[in-house]
């Protein structure tokens, strides 16, 4: 006797992924170092984002694990623990950052009190005829610079010595050894008498202009993450659920799948649900970025965040806690945040050497001033404005704050982007490949007739095909399927039930061995099925979709449905062209019905009766030629397509298959909004190339003219600090985004 068949053993995924919370980086080459140490653990991979402050680690399980990850960041002088994707998590992030605020604040405030007479010094030396004039006795700089240097300028020196400690070095080590260097000069003369000029004012003055620099950057920053925050604000505390027979209150992480909840009129929808009772007009703008109210009634989905405007809905749990949409929204846009940008590599190149050739440029013009002078005076004041302006903040910062703004714009826009390819890659778009049901159409075809042949009822005909399409999840399979039931047909049993995607279906009567074949009209022509053609191709040429029933090998009947065209579809097509992008429709619908609706839309280029692997060649095809190609789908059905395309788009879908599937999910069923995220990417694209521009050119320009005297450590000081405040607040800008208004600046 044989036993049973021993269950197979499913493995543990050989590659994991762990997103780690970083502590101690104070600058771009902090963040290359860490990454650089990581890369070298064997098996792992790593991309750090210095705008958040986190690390994204896939790694080999058979090699390393979190903790082992965590051990040689530590090594690297830095800190390093796992973030978990939760409430409780989010919220000790906030209180962590809220405390570091407070201390950078007072110490920001103490540094401003002592350096003040400096600035009154250094304001009478502007003064014609005043040269280095000092009105503060030199003990009394001593003693207001030496805690400024020392008490408040400690995160440098701990910064620093972390940072060489690892193998590295960092922002922190320029301002501690440029700082250190004037204050130790001026301590020297002050002590021995000498007559020299001193520098306290310099040293006093760098340290604080580099805590308001930072400071206004930790404020900013913080602006970048507002529209993740505003998200998560959206669920209620606390959900009204029905339990044995009575409604009460619970906090929302005890709301459970299948809990019955009631939503009042001016309340949050806690949870996703489906309406069981009542009907009501939702504002799902905050998820969806459609600005009008939708109706919804018994039978119809709801979701987590969204607002109940005036009926009582009482519906049935269906998501819960990180399944909901909402919690999607918010994970994938912290994902892509984390990510980085092709266009990042460079910056991330320079910076990973960017300390150590400063030092070097530092050094040099020290010995060539010394050298060409005779002044070590002047000399040391070049060498230490080199190092003070030199740092790479802006660097590090000028792609992804630009990430983190422009995916956090496009989730308040109903624009979910995966990561930050697809977003640099969808700006770069020169071909849109879409599909026709469910993107130019509205999605739900109706049965419009049923034509029978070989002597067949026509509910006959509809019930053998519903009964056969209700395993298919092509929407003209669903079509039929609810036709029948909406007219009450009994549907026969099928067994060996077959789908050959895109094209139709097989199956076989479970009584009676009715063999069945329900497709396409090319589908049935390849079973070998008889079709008259002349009885058929007229509902086609009238831009129907048709639908052949065979029933042991004869044609028994055709169905035939038709798709309204969105109302939006013809002035989404219109503004794609207008931004200079091609779109071709690619439809498994019979040719006639695909040319019609393009006709209609305003589509050049289409074709009908494309198969999966057709589509793929067809977009391979276009690659080929040299098109950047962008594909529109609904995420399930268009699975291939989308995923051989460049860029992939899911539209209306809404679901968390299509959110994992595409690279830029579209929450709202509008073509439109595909254009609204192609014009988001240019717009943080060019955010992006400006924020590079300003950070390159500051540092090219500013280390050579510090390095000629052109530039005191003072103005270099507080230049290194606006530089990267200003590449924060113009990635800020994206904030204001507005797609009408973008649409009509880039068609001028």
């Amino acid at each position: 006797m044989n036993g049973p068949a021993p269950v197979p053993v499913i493995a543990a995924p050989p590659t994991g992924q762990v997103d780690l919370a970083l502590e101690g980086m104070t600058c771009a080459a902090c963040a290359a170092r860490i990454e650089k140490v990581l890369n070298r653990v064997e098996g792992v991979d790593a991309a750090v984002n210095f705008a958040t402050e986190t690390a994204r680690v896939r790694y080999d399980r058979a090699h390393v694990d979190a903790d082992a990850l965590i051990a040689a960041v530590a090594r690297a002088g830095y800190g390093a623990r796992v973030k978990v994707d939760a409430a409780a998590e989010r919220e000790e992030e906030a209180r962590r950052r809220l405390a570091s605020w407070r201390s950078l604040r007072r110490e920001l405030a103490f540094a401003i009190v002592l350096s003040a007479p400096f600035a009154v010094q250094m304001a009478a030396m502007l003064l014609p005829g005043a040269g280095h004039h000092e009105l503060l006795p030199r003990w009394l700089q001593f003693a207001l610079a030496t805690p400024v240097q020392f008490v408040i300028g400690r995160r440098f020196y701990v910064g620093g010595w972390h940072a060489l400690r690892g193998g590295g070095a960092n922002m922190d080590v320029l301002i501690a050894l440029g700082t250190s260097i004037a204050w130790l000069w001026s301590a020297v003369v002050t002590l021995g008498g000498f007559d020299q000029h001193v520098y306290f004012e310099a040293s006093a003055a760098i340290v604080t202009l580099v805590l308001l620099g930072k400071a206004l950057e930790t404020r900013a920053r913080a602006r970048t993450s507002a529209a993740i925050e505003g998200l998560l604000r959206l669920q209620p505390v606390v959900a009204h659920v029905e339990r044995d027979g009575h409604e009460i209150d619970v906090p929302l992480a005890d709301v459970v799948a299948g809990d019955r909840f009631v939503v009042r009129a001016g309340e949050s929808v806690p949870v996703d649900g489906t309406i069981v009772e009542g009907a009501s007009t939702l504002d799902e703008s905050m998820l969806t970025g459609e600005s009008l109210p939708i109706a919804r009634r018994a039978g119809e989905g709801v979701r987590a965040g969204t607002v109940n405007l005036d009926g009582v809905l009482r519906c049935i749990a269906t998501g819960v806690g990180s399944d909901t949409l909402l919690a999607g929204i918010v994970r994938l846009v912290g994902e892509a945040q984390g990510t980085k940008a092709p266009i990042q590599r460079l910056a991330d190149r320079v910076s990973g050497v960017f300390v150590p050739v400063v030092v070097a440029i530092a050094l040099g013009a020290f010995a060539g001033v010394w050298w060409v002078t005779g002044d070590p005076v002047a000399a040391l004041v070049n060498a230490v404005a080199v190092l003070v302006i030199a740092c790479p903040c802006a660097l590090g910062l000028a792609t992804p704050v630009a990430i983190i703004v422009g995916t956090g714009r496009g989730a308040q826009l109903g624009v979910l982007i995966r990561n930050a390819v697809a977003l640099e890659n969808a700006g770069r778009l020169t071909t849109l490949v879409v599909d026709k049901t469910g993107t130019v159409t509205e999605g739900r075809p109706q049965v419009t007739g049923v034509h029978v042949f070989d002597g067949r009822t026509a509910d006959d005909v509809l019930a053998w095909a519903a009964a056969l399409e209700q395993g298919a999840l092509h929407p003209l399979a669903q079509a039929i399927v609810r036709s029948a039931k909406d007219k009450g047909l009994a549907l026969p049993a099928i067994v060996e039930f077959g789908a050959v995607a895109g094209r139709g279906t097989r199956g076989q009567s479970a009584t009676g061995g009715v063999e069945l074949r329900v497709g396409s009209i090319a589908f049935l022509e390849g079973e070998n099925v008889a079709i008259d053609r002349a009885a058929i191709e007229p509902r086609m040429a009238a831009g129907e979709s048709v639908v052949g029933v065979a029933i042991n090998g004869r044609l028994a009947g055709a169905i035939t449905l038709a798709d309204r065209v969105r109302a939006s579809s013809a002035a989404a097509i219109a503004r794609l062209r207008s931004q200079r992008i091609d779109v071709v429709m690619l439809s498994g619908d019979n040719p006639a019905t695909a040319v019609a609706v393009a006709n209609e839309v305003g589509i050049e280029h289409a074709q009908g009766a494309m198969t999966p692997a057709g589509k793929v060649a067809e977009i391979a095809r276009l690659r080929a030629a040299g098109e950047v190609v962008g594909m529109v789908g609904d995420g399930v059905n268009d699975a291939p397509a989308l995923a051989a395309a460049d860029v992939s788009f899911a539209i209306g879908a809404g679901s968390a298959v299509a959110i994992e599937a595409a690279d830029i999910t579209i929450l709202r069923d509008d073509l439109a909004a595909v254009a609204d995220a192609i014009l988001l990417s240019r717009a943080t694209r060019h955010k992006i190339r400006q924020n590079l521009f300003f950070a390159f050119a500051y540092n090219v320009l500013g280390i050579p003219l510090a390095a000629l005297g052109f530039l005191s450590p003072v103005i270099a000081g507080a230049a290194m600090a606006a530089s990267s405040v200003s590449v924060v607040i113009n990635a800020l800008t994206l904030r204001r985004f507005r797609p009408t208004a973008a649409h009509e600046a880039a068609a001028k």
